[in-house]
């Protein structure tokens, strides 16, 4: 059974270990077996670091003989500079679905996570961004993007507004846009309509001398929205509003006393007014008293660590598809909102857990496939490659010079394994071109070649390789079998054990034990 570490006589029990005791009382009499230490290394440096360590960095952690040593390396991880980088591609997945790329918002994600931000704080600067604002208007891309017309096709604003309630709440309303759900009793048209009413009123302004980004102006909003149901031709009216919440009350207000800065053509003054619904909602969605708020960020992060969301499908909580483990979702949102939406703490109470430390042999553990991302880094870092890449070092052929940079590996890979736009990517989606680029990828059959300092030039001068080759592509050591596999291997193509070690590494990065997270 799963064992907490005991807390001092008289002392509370740590959020970590309520969490495992919630995690316990919903699965009792389950045996929970630890990871082993290399299982427990791989995950948490994917997790938090985003690829693999060095063999010398698996070595020193091995080695390690004391207690708290797992302890001191999710801290460790957690306060180094990559943690932001890593939280920041993860985000920027979840939150953009591979939407595309865009500086100011990857540059504004990283500060965020740097500086340890709320995520309250976050969602409000995603929400309604100041984008005069050189710290902030990065932020807007959230919404700037979704509103970028493609082709003859109109502006997708309920696509916008069924995206807030999905990142933000874990609420799919997209099928009340017209007429109440046909399967979700909990949602009703006028959730969706709420939201509604606040995006269809932006307008997408293009870069200016004010502003170094794209961004949105506000109409003005007089009067509620009004909406019928193509089912029974009922119509109703609303304010804006958060879903399930109290409507905003609006203003009575003139034409003229409306304006804070009234429109004006000969300027291009597009104009702002005095009430502003997408400040209202951005205000309101991201606090305590909406709790679906707490809920759905701590799902997600459970699912960034876990494999799996206390509630599934991520964007669906109603009555009728409780959490899987409803006490502990309640828990964690409760703590979390106690802490300010401290995202930094969340996770590493999380990660402390035997339940993130289980070993993924257990019955119903959750095995994660890597992200593109995690699959690029961890890919340089096992051949060695790294930092040659993310330097842009020149490679030894001179036509690879512009060829093999990071941006070229980060295209290559994206285009291989990357979901299309709009997916959300929640678990492995094996393809035949995705199969076909490890198989033939240019990139990868280049890393496998010998050149100074890589895994291959390195392990063609060891008489004894196994070690550094499992623990440099799956950071564990081989067993007995495996080691007794490579070397009959070398001696079978011992006239050329370079290219013999680059084909049996090109199987281990090729294999399912490289593409999950144990």
């Amino acid at each position: 059974m799963l064992l907490l570490t005991a807390s001092p006589a008289g002392a509370e029990p740590s959020s970590a270990q309520t969490i495992d005791s919630l995690v316990l009382a919903k699965n009792p009499g389950q045996k929970v077996t630890p990871a082993e230490d290399a299982e427990f290394l791989r995950r948490v440096w994917l997790d938090f670091e985003g690829g693999i360590p060095t063999p010398d960095e698996a070595r020193a952690f091995l080695a390690d003989t004391t207690p708290d040593k797992r302890s001191r390396l999710i801290d460790k991880l957690i306060s180094s500079p990559r943690f932001s980088e890593r939280m920041a591609e993860a985000f920027n997945v979840m939150l953009m679905e591979r939407r595309g790329e865009n500086d100011a918002w990857k540059a504004w994600l990283v500060n965020a996570f740097q500086t340890n931000l709320p995520w309250d704080a976050m969602v409000r600067e995603m929400l309604a961004p100041d984008f005069l604002s050189e710290k902030q208007r990065g932020a807007g891309y959230f919404i700037t993007r979704r509103l970028e017309k493609v082709g003859q096709q109109d502006t997708d604003y309920p696509g916008l507004t069924r995206d807030v309630g999905r990142m933000f709440m874990g609420i799919d309303l997209q099928c009340c846009q017209c007429h109440r759900h046909l399967s979700v009793g909990d949602y009703k048209q006028i959730d969706f309509n709420g939201l509604f009413a606040v995006y269809q009123n932006l307008k997408l302004q293009a870069i200016d001398d004010k502003h170094k980004t794209p961004w949105v102006s506000e109409g003005l909003v007089m009067a509620k929205y009004e909406f019928a149901s193509v089912l029974t031709s009922k119509k109703a009216q609303t304010a804006p509003r958060v879903p399930f919440g109290e409507e905003v009350m609006i203003p009575a207000l003139t034409a003229d006393e409306a304006w804070l800065i009234k429109p004006d053509r000969k300027t291009k003054e597009v104009g702002q007014p005095k009430f502003s619904p997408l400040h209202e909602i951005a205000q309101r969605l991201p606090a305590p008293e909406n709790p679906l708020f707490a809920k759905n960020i701590a799902n997600r992060v459970w699912f960034l660590l876990m494999g799996k969301g206390i509630v599934e499908p991520l964007d669906l909580h109603h009555t009728d598809n409780p959490p899987a483990n409803p006490e502990l979702l309640d828990f964690l949102a409760k703590e979390l909102t106690a802490h300010q939406y401290d995202l930094r703490w969340l996770i590493r109470e999380i990660a402390r857990t035997q339940a993130y430390q289980r070993s993924s042999t257990d019955n119903g553990a959750q095995q994660r496939h890597l992200t593109t991302e995690q699959q690029l880094r961890a890919f340089l870092v096992a051949t060695g490659e790294r930092e040659r890449v993310e330097k842009n070092k020149k490679p030894d052929v001179k036509s690879d010079a512009a060829k093999y940079s990071l941006a070229d590996f980060q295209k290559a890979f994206a285009g291989a394994l990357a979901n299309p736009a709009k997916e959300p990517e929640l678990a492995a989606n094996p393809s035949l071109r995705s199969a076909l680029f490890f198989r033939n990828s240019d990139h990868v059959l280049w890393a496998l070649k010998p050149r100074a300092g890589n895994l291959i030039d390195r392990l063609a001068s060891q008489s004894s390789p196994a070690e550094d080759l499992y623990l440099s592509i799956l950071t564990r050591l081989p067993d007995a079998e495996e080691k007794a596999q490579l070397q009959s291997w070398l001696n079978a193509h011992a006239s050329d054990k370079a290219r013999a070690l680059g084909d049996f590494a090109w199987a281990l990065l090729s294999s399912t034990e490289f593409f999950v997270n144990h």
